[in-house]
């Protein structure tokens, strides 16, 4: 195994943990929630195998819904934001993605915070939305994706500064 593989592992690992053991605690007025998780999904490599994000994807949500007791929201939540990903790529970064030379865990510029956000509300939409599964609760949806992702920002920034490799 490369170190790719590895550092992708323990990413995947870390990300469960914190999200399980931290964030999963913390409900704030009962809207607001942060799911960090998702950064694996966000920080996987430009070049990495599609498919491997697919399925690597669905675990990630398959393992946050047998601990959140939610049916498959998070599953689902995270095999579109996987499936649509190359998309947000396409429209943040250009011709640079084309290229393949998009790094994420470097300096926050408005084409990686675009990305970011377009992934964060993405993931909290389609979560809160089939979390509710009533169109009655279309403005609770809309308040609870709106401040999660404001958290979830966040807090996906924090973790990428600390994550982010030194260059020396």
């Amino acid at each position: 195994m490369n170190s790719i593989v590895l550092g992708n592992i323990f990413r995947f690992v870390l990300l469960l943990a914190v999200q399980i053991l931290v964030f999963n605690n913390m409900n704030f007025w009962g809207y607001v929630t942060a799911f960090p998780y998702i950064l694996f999904i966000i920080l996987y490599p430009v070049n990495g195998n599609k498919y491997g994000l697919l399925v690597s994807s669905f675990f990630l949500g398959l393992i946050m819904d047998l601990f959140c007791n939610s049916g498959g929201v998070h599953a689902t939540a995270c095999v579109l934001l996987a499936y649509i990903r190359p998309s947000f790529f396409k429209f943040s970064f250009g011709l640079s993605y084309e290229y393949q030379t998009v790094k994420l865990n470097d300096v926050l510029t408005p084409e990686r915070f675009t990305f970011i956000l377009l992934s964060v509300i993405t993931h909290n939409f389609t979560l809160f939305l089939l979390e509710s599964f009533q169109i009655s609760f279309f403005l609770d949806v809309l308040l609870r994706t709106l401040l999660s992702t404001v958290f979830t920002i966040i807090t996906c920034i924090i973790l990428i500064y600390l994550i982010k490799p030194n260059k020396r």
